[in-house]
């Protein structure tokens, strides 16, 4: 049953002349019949470099937005509607547009994680693999507002010394990691490196080797000379990990941390959106204008 749905993409895909980008946190079988696997930054560079007439974006309905915004001549389809964020949904238009016109003399600083009409609003995007190098460029002279991940800017503040004003908004799967899940992974592993998200709060990320984004997870496993590794982030990162270093063992944090919107991507609904029942990602002109430009921005500057 899964190896007729796998051909049937790959037929599928070669037809439509479609490439299929896939987030590390979707289910295996997606990630290992996907063109390209990664992050947000790595999935954005690989939307706007293609030159694909369809992509096929599974991931939440933010990435599909990102990627219609780095490729506006294409048609960027996802296999679910329902795959939203919270994250992204605590920090929507209307609320910023209020924000920013109380606060007209801050930078602000968006989280890839968001909309594209909160995109539209702000000075420049960042991801977590790229927010440190993009955040210590800005001039520190002018209060920033860093949004929507307070965990994350909260990591960035104490790395850098700064004191950016924080978006009250958070991923409820990385914000609900406590010191006592690492502590108990610790001792039951006290052999294993411990890696967690960005997102994490910081008092996790203080008991981590290293704190990453799942991008910066790869490159550590792969120049580290550890054989175990603890890893702080959502489920769908441990198929890519094994994947990629079979000779390593990679041990998630209990209980199993899933994001239920990256899963509501099915090879099922996969095969629907490549035979014309998927959700294709429309946006505003005036929107698309706008936010791209951030994003423009943060690719330049990383």
């Amino acid at each position: 049953m899964i190896q007729d749905m796998i051909s049937r993409i790959q037929k599928l895909k070669e037809a439509q002349h479609a490439v299929i980008l896939a987030h590390n946190y979707v289910v295996p079988e997606i990630q290992d019949v996907a063109d390209f696997v990664g992050d947000s930054l790595e999935l954005s560079r690989k939307a706007r470099d293609n030159n694909a007439e369809t992509i096929i974006f599974c991931g939440v309905r933010f990435m599909g937005e990102t990627a219609k915004l780095l490729c506006p001549q294409a048609r960027v389809i996802m296999p679910t509607a329902a795959a939203g964020c919270p994250m992204a949904d605590s920090c929507l238009y209307e609320g910023l547009r209020a924000w920013k016109a109380d606060h007209p003399e801050h930078t602000l600083v968006a989280y890839v994680n968001t909309t594209a009409a909160t995109k539209s609003l702000v000075d420049i995007c960042v991801t977590s693999g790229n927010a440190e190098k993009i955040v210590s460029k800005l001039d520190h002279t002018k209060p920033i507002m860093f949004l929507p991940d307070r965990n994350l800017g909260a990591n960035l503040n104490h790395r850098l010394g700064l004191n950016m004003d924080l978006w009250n908004g958070c991923c409820w799967l990385h914000n609900g990691i406590k010191v006592a899940d690492i502590a108990r992974a610790k001792a039951e592993n006290p052999d294993a490196a411990v890696m967690v998200h960005l997102e994490c709060q910081p008092e996790v990320v203080a008991m981590a080797d290293a704190a990453l984004s799942t991008a910066g997870m790869l490159k550590y496993v792969e120049k580290s000379n550890a054989k175990r590794f603890i890893v702080g982030t959502e489920s769908g990162m441990l198929h890519r990990l094994e994947v990629l270093f079979p000779d390593r063992e990679f041990i998630g944090l209990e209980p199993t941390l899933v994001c239920h919107n990256m899963k509501k991507n099915t090879l099922e609904l996969l095969v629907d959106a490549l035979e014309g029942r998927g959700y294709e990602i429309t946006l505003p002109e005036d929107i698309m204008a706008s936010a791209v430009r951030p994003i423009e921005r943060m690719l330049e500057w990383s």
